[in-house]
């Protein structure tokens, strides 16, 4: 489990297509104190580490998990949110987040807001019903608030601020238009979501 607090930004060194694709991150992390076999989520997919190095580690990502998240995002010199699975007694200070990418979003537009940015975010159909103004999200990897929920003609999007210290230690700092980010909605949501699909079937 995970926090959606991103504790580092790493990037991608190299990779390589074995039976799955091993993905090698550089990072700031001290690797001496990450177990083989340990969770990182990487911008919001949460990856077993399988080999490590001073200032690295690998992780494999299956064909299912590529399919299922944002495009390009698996490529050398793309830059990841990076964040350690949460221990017993630590603070919790974003949401329950598990790692699990629902969907992917593209984001619509990119505006100041006072010293934040405001992102718009046009969510997939399947997931419109499960995103809530006031309620918790994960773009990327990052626990965020959702501030305003909209159901336009051409699907329906959703909005959050990025307050200069997000942006400054996330790549959310960077976003653009046009930018296809990894959406976890909240687990409550996914259990919510669950139900629903339960009762179109009863």
């Amino acid at each position: 489990m995970f926090t959606g607090i991103i504790t580092d930004v790493g990037t991608i060194e190299r990779v390589e297509q074995r039976g799955d694709l091993r993905v090698v991150v550089n990072t700031a992390y001290d690797t001496a104190t990450i177990d083989l076999g340990a969770s990182i989520a990487c911008s919001g997919v949460c990856l077993t580490v399988v080999d490590k190095g001073p200032g690295w580690f690998a992780v494999d990502v299956s064909g299912e998990s590529v399919s299922r998240t944002a495009q390009g995002q698996w490529s050398a010199g793309k830059r990841l949110n990076l964040e350690r699975a949460m221990k017993l007694g630590e603070e919790m200070g974003g949401h329950i987040v598990t790692g699990h990418v629902d969907g992917v979003a593209e984001v619509i537009d990119v505006r100041a807001d006072g010293d934040s940015k405001r992102i718009a975010i046009r969510l997939p159909r399947d997931l419109a019903p499960f995103v809530a103004a006031k309620g918790s999200i994960t773009v990327d990897g990052v626990s965020l608030t959702v501030n305003t929920v909209d159901d336009a003609a051409d699907g329906t999007h959703f909005t959050v601020n990025i307050i200069p210290h997000t942006q400054a230690v996330t790549t959310l700092g960077a976003i653009e238009a046009g930018q296809p980010v990894n959406i976890e909605i909240d687990v409550l949501a996914r259990y919510l979501k669950r139900m629903e699909a339960y009762r179109g079937q009863a």
